[in-house]
């Protein structure tokens, strides 16, 4: 097959997946489809299918894809700093969607650990470090901010509560939820986090600030002391 033929072959391709997700807007597409669709605005003249399938052998799904390290993603064949960009601005929409829905309901839409979490999933599930995130109330629950207060390593983070409760003080706020991720997707608590729970509710309750839940993040699920019926003997810890 000459090279003219080639090009027409993989612009005839190219079209056939558009028109696939045209269809429903890639609802019923397989993973590898729907990011072989996204590479075709940034690949141009080339058939994108094994590079697609290329990425989700290497980082396992979507999300691992969308969140993984540009190095990481520059190692795969034929990805340059427009498909990386690309990517990238993926998955800056998907975060800014999610704070703009809890934004415009006043807070409204995290009052269960399932939602904080799909809130806080596109900001730190993807993370090969662990991270420690507050997220800000009034004492009526309605959200005011949320930050991520440190970084550490793939298996440990050091978070000091009286700076948490100096945060908690610019922002004004009454309520509190403490929540982290652990990178190696178990999230069954360590000593360590069941420690810094009781210790940041400690400060929390001395300042009168309420903390309301501290969740375990994974890519795959999750831990909510509240949920999992720990809280009140926690909260009866000195």
């Amino acid at each position: 097959m000459d090279v003219e033929q080639k090009a027409i072959d993989n612009a005839g391709h190219r079209e056939r997946v558009r028109e696939r997700f045209k269809k429903n807007y890639g609802a019923d597409m397989a993973d590898y489809e729907l990011l072989e669709f996204i590479l075709t605005y940034a690949i141009p003249r080339r058939d994108v299918k094994p590079i697609a399938k290329a990425l989700l052998r290497r980082f396992g799904n979507l999300g691992e894809v969308l969140y993984a390290n540009p190095d990481e993603l520059a190692k795969v064949a034929w990805v340059k700093d427009s498909t990386i960009l690309l990517l990238k601005g993926i998955a800056a929409v998907w975060q800014k969607i999610s704070r703009i829905r809890v934004e415009e309901s006043s807070g409204t839409a995290l009052l269960t650990a399932e939602a904080v979490v799909d809130f806080c999933y596109a900001k730190m599930a993807f993370s090969d470090v662990e991270e420690v995130r507050v997220i800000y109330f009034d004492s009526a629950r309605q959200y005011l901010d949320d930050e991520m207060l440190w970084r550490g390593t793939i298996n440990q983070v050091v978070a000091y509560p009286r700076e948490i409760i100096r945060h908690c003080l610019s922002h004004n706020a009454s309520r509190i939820i403490l929540i982290h991720n652990h990178p190696s997707d178990n999230v069954e608590p360590s000593e360590e986090d069941i420690r810094l729970t009781v210790l940041v509710n400690k400060a929390c309750r001395d300042m009168q600030i309420s903390m309301d839940d501290h969740i375990i993040l994974g890519r795959t699920g999750y831990y909510s002391f509240r949920e999992r019926g720990v809280w009140d003997r926690i909260i009866r810890e000195k």
